[in-house]
Order: C-alpha cells, then sequence, then structure tokens
C-alpha cells in the first residue's frame, strides 16, 4: 500500500483516484503509523511554500516526513511537495524541509518564450530532457509530454537532477536519489505518460519492500 501524505494542501484527491485507477492499494492519512507501514509515501501538495511548511509543522508531518525517509521509506515529491523537499523557497522566504540540497526559485516575466516574455504561473504541457537514467522514467517515450502548473522552479544540486524542462530557460523537472524523487508536473494529471510514472514508482516501492 502506498500513503498520500494528507497536510491539508490540494490534491491529494486526485492523486489517490489515479493510483487507484491503476489498481494500486492507497490511502490518504496523516497517521504516522500507517505511514511507516506503507511500501511507500506519496507526498503531495498545491499551494504556498510558507503556508504548506506551518502545517507541516503544527501537526509534526515534517517529522513523520524525515523518518520516513531516515528508514529509506520510497517517497515520491509532486508540485509543491516536490518544492519543499528543499531547503528553502523564495516564495515567503520559507526555510523548508531540507531532506535534499537545494533552493525554489520564482521565474522571472522577463524571461523569454519564443521572443515573448513568459507567463506565470507557468502553465500546461511540456516535454521533458533526461539528464540521467531514472527507473521513474521506465517504458515512457522520450517525447512524452506532462502537465505543470506552477509559479517557482527547483534548483537542486546538480547531481540530483533527473530531467529538465524549457520555459524562458532550462529548469529541473525532476530530481532525486534512488527512493527519493521529486517531479514538479503533475502525473496524476498528465495522461498515460504520468500514469506510468506512478506505477514506476509502485514498482520501486515493491522491490524495496522485499530488499
Amino acid at each position: 500500500m502506498l500513503a498520500i501524505l494528507d497536510y491539508k494542501a490540494g490534491n491529494q484527491t486526485s492523486v489517490l483516484r489515479a493510483l487507484r485507477s491503476l489498481g494500486i492499494p492507497a490511502e490518504i492519512t496523516a497517521d504516522p503509523a500507517a505511514i511507516f507501514a506503507a511500501e511507500g509515501v506519496i507526498f503531495p501538495g498545491v499551494g504556498a511554500a510558507g503556508q504548506a511548511m506551518a502545517q507541516l509543522t503544527s501537526t509534526g508531518m515534517d517529522t513523520v516526513l524525515r523518518e520516513a525517509v531516515a528508514m529509506r521509506k520510497p517517497l515520491l515529491g509532486i508540485c509543491l511537495g516536490c518544492q519543499i523537499l528543499l531547503d528553502r523557497s523564495e516564495e515567503n522566504d520559507a526555510v523548508t524541509l531540507g531532506i535534499l540540497p537545494g533552493v525554489c526559485r520564482r521565474f522571472q516575466p522577463e524571461w523569454q518564450d519564443g521572443g515573448r516574455p513568459i507567463r506565470i504561473p507557468h502553465m500546461g504541457w511540456n516535454s521533458l530532457r533526461l539528464k540521467q537514467e531514472s527507473p521513474l522514467f521506465d517504458g515512457i517515450a522520450p517525447d512524452a509530454q506532462f502537465y505543470f502548473v506552477h509559479s517557482y522552479y527547483t534548483d537542486p544540486a546538480p547531481e540530483l537532477v533527473i530531467a529538465s524542462c524549457e520555459y524562458g530557460r532550462e529548469f529541473t523537472a525532476a530530481y532525486g536519489r534512488p527512493g527519493l524523487w521529486a517531479v514538479q508536473f503533475h502525473p496524476e494529471k498528465s495522461g498515460r505518460p504520468g500514469l506510468r510514472l506512478l506505477e514506476n514508482f509502485y514498482r520501486c516501492c515493491q522491490e524495496a519492500s522485499h530488499v
């Protein structure tokens, strides 16, 4: 079973619906025992970094997440969950979880896309450029597109970058290390490629649980 972290930050239900469509057992939970017992954890979210961090710390979910990572529990951060795994966010000038090194930065309106200033938020379908192999992208076509909605982008340590995307400049679309991944796009809203990514994550969780 996968645990979808419940910290009142949006898109948990859409993630659960996508997993159920794949036949993957999952539940939305804020119960530490259920999170520690799960095969893996999905850390989703939409909204502002400062508000999300306030909710995590007030409920103790920040500690639960760190403990799950220390236990080598596979984890997938999505959108806001991807951003606040890093050290700091320029949004609300927030100190974030610091589970992986890096900063979340704001898109700049003077950046150009096709000769015109970019629109913020970055919203729509974009293809990725893989920087290193990852089991998350097994069986996904190189030209597959994923759905993005965000005004801030992640800038993790370079060795963590798995895939990038172009919007005014190249930015990180997926990063992490074995067993701990984060994606800026919404796999649960990205059609077949996104569903395949969720399947790949679950397969990694199952493999880790049998080690």
